[in-house]
């Protein structure tokens, strides 16, 4: 299966739009909405959307089902093929909205031996699944990138994809291996703490307790649940969110650095230069 790929739109034609790229077989866009209600009349393509940045309480609808809660950073909406939705936030919300072909999704079927005519795309509301949430930053770095990997790398993100929605999240659900985890409960008051304290001086002891677990115990679950370290999650965060604040431009890079939990300007510059590969200037600019 090869697709067809095409030049990202720059500048991006909708204001919503920061950035978006597409082949004939998967879409990603990254978009922003301000406080309100945002209609989705839907499409033959199965939709993955993450969330994110800071926390942001919304209702959800998918068709005539609806969910109220707060959305935190990773939480991720799975909308069936041709079901219309709707979210309806409270603050400004921003999602990266990954669409898959039909097609994918019957390749995925296949090679998990079932028929994908019988196989249900489950509508998901705020869950959570870090290796969907890892392949679709994945897609999108590929394809800001003018698709260095050519087709054969993009296929195989997109397919892996759809083989993670069509066995874990879909009618077929394939059982994986149980362990004792942290609840899904447990976990997003874990996240949200997080999201909402990256300015602050975090330690593990009080996200641990947050969780309600020891250190070394929590330590250990985190990682099975998000798939990264406590501390490499939070880093990661705070240098999202600072470059969130950089490519806004209207606080300077020392106070960035101090407001996202950074310990002066230079720690800001060098997390940012190991993560992203850039300097705050150059997100500036």
């Amino acid at each position: 299966m090869s697709s067809v790929l095409t030049v990202p739109t720059t500048p991006p034609l909708d204001p919503r739009v920061l950035f978006q790229g597409a082949t004939d077989k998967v879409r990603v866009t990254l978009l922003t909405d301000p406080p309100g209600l945002v209609k989705f009349s839907g499409s033959e393509r199965t939709h993955v959307s993450v969330h994110v940045g800071q926390s942001v309480l919304m209702t959800c609808r998918h068709d005539d089902i609806s969910h109220t809660g707060t959305a935190i950073h990773g939480d991720i909406d799975i909308i069936p093929p041709n079901l219309p939705a709707s979210w309806e936030m409270k603050q400004r919300d921003t999602a990266l909205v990954v669409g898959l072909a039909p097609e994918l999704m019957s390749v995925a079927a296949e090679e998990l031996e079932a028929d994908s005519s019988r196989v249900e795309i489950r509508s998901k509301f705020q869950a959570r699944d870090a290796r969907i949430e890892h392949i679709a930053w994945a897609l999108k770095a590929e394809m800001e990138n003018g698709y260095p990997g050519g087709t054969l790398y993009l296929d195989s993100l997109a397919t892996a994809m759809a083989t993670q929605i069509v066995s874990r999240h879909s009618s077929l659900q394939i059982a994986v291996n149980s362990y004792v985890g942290i609840s899904s409960r447990k976990l997003k008051q874990v996240l949200s703490f997080i999201e909402d304290n990256l300015g602050s001086d975090l330690s593990l002891l009080a996200i641990a307790g947050v969780a309600g677990l020891s250190v070394s115990h929590c330590k250990v679950l985190f990682r099975r649940a998000v798939g990264v370290p406590i501390h490499q999650y939070v880093i990661r965060r705070r240098v999202e969110r600072a470059a969130a604040l950089l490519r806004n431009g209207e606080m300077a890079v020392s106070q960035v650095a101090l407001a996202t939990g950074f310990a002066h300007q230079s720690h800001l510059a060098s997390h940012i230069k190991r993560v992203l590969g850039v300097s705050p200037r150059e997100l500036r600019q």
